[in-house]
């Protein structure tokens, strides 16, 4: 585990406010949607014995206008010390107006500041404008056997929420086929894997379905797939 875990690492400007429903409702309902499954089958959440009892993952969607230029693509993202929430709504989350990765801040309003991991949200939606929701979760299974998987994977010396995993994240979808897989793993972020997509539909069975073939893989290998 790194021993900063859930720490904000970037410089955030945050505006406390409430987001207005008739704007943001249907997305954080969508969002709070995959939210409630990803908690349920814990690749959300927070537990005592795991990650020294800090919550993790996030969940994020694009809001207008669109595309948007590349550091202004706003988006609602879960609240920072939200993992522990078995289930999210509007008051949970943090509209981000603007992240600068080179100077390593974030202007955002809402009832709770950032997650620690917007940088990194942020870096995936600057990929391609038709990018709309982004799934940052913990999967053990998932994350070990990134390999065996073909999953592009960020490096082992770069840590979650920076400005170097946002460059990363660039590198990645130069360099291999990121945006068609729609999934990385962080080799420097223990267990943290991210799905993105057009939708959070496509995006959470992007998820869905590497903890699937993880668990396939490992019948494959012991003759058990869970456990």
């Amino acid at each position: 585990m790194e021993p900063d875990e859930g720490v904000v690492k970037f410089r955030a400007t945050h505006a406390t406010r409430a987001l207005d429903a008739r704007i943001h409702g249907e997305l954080a309902a969508r969002l709070g949607g995959w939210r409630t499954v990803l908690f349920g089958l814990g690749l959300i959440g927070q537990d005592a014995g795991r990650y020294g009892g800090v919550g993790y993952g996030n969940v994020s969607g694009r809001v207008g206008p669109f595309p948007g230029a590349r550091g202004a693509r706003a988006f609602l993202v879960s609240g920072t010390a939200t993992g522990g929430l078995p289930c999210v709504d509007l008051e949970d989350l943090c509209l981000v107006r603007r992240y600068d990765i080179a100077g390593n801040t974030v202007l955002s309003e809402g009832p709770r500041v950032p997650s620690s991991e917007s940088m990194t949200h942020g870096a995936v939606y600057d990929l391609a404008p038709h990018l709309r929701c982004v799934l940052h979760a913990h999967c053990p299974a998932v994350w070990r056997a990134r390999a065996a998987l073909g999953l592009p994977t960020t490096p082992p010396d770069v840590t979650y929420g920076t400005p170097q995993m946002a460059r990363a994240v660039a590198r990645l979808a130069r360099e291999s086929r990121l945006l068609e897989r729609g999934l990385f793993a962080m080799a420097g972020h223990e267990d943290g894997v991210v799905a993105f997509g057009r939708s959070p539909d496509l995006a959470g069975a992007a998820l869905v379905t590497a903890v699937a073939r993880a668990a396939a893989l490992a019948f494959e290998t012991t003759g058990r797939s869970c456990g």
